[in-house]
């Protein structure tokens, strides 16, 4: 039986990896509009999904206000490849 990558099998962690898969960076106002998270929930998944290395995170300043760019790693896409992979071959897609 395939495995499937636990860290992405997490559904919120998904939703963040898969949309990141369709832009080239999204900032954190667009994850969390695209995930319906709440601002906590999101920032450690994130920060979860950066210490796995299948996201990079920018954090700068706009004015006073803190800003997090996200952008999906290459390693990333792969990870979500695979996990794609597996799951088809579960359901025999």
């Amino acid at each position: 039986m395939h495995k499937l990558n636990s860290l992405l099998h997490q559904e919120l962690r998904l939703r963040i990896i898969s949309f990141l898969a369709t832009v080239e960076r999204a900032d954190f106002n667009k994850l969390l509009e695209a995930s319906s998270a709440t601002k906590g929930n999101l920032s450690v998944q994130i920060s979860n999904l950066q210490e796995a290395g299948y996201i990079e995170v920018t954090k700068t300043f706009k004015g006073k206000y803190p800003h997090t760019k996200c952008m999906i790693t290459e390693k990333g896409k792969k990870e979500l490849e695979e996990y794609i992979s597996s799951l088809k071959k579960i359901l025999n897609i």
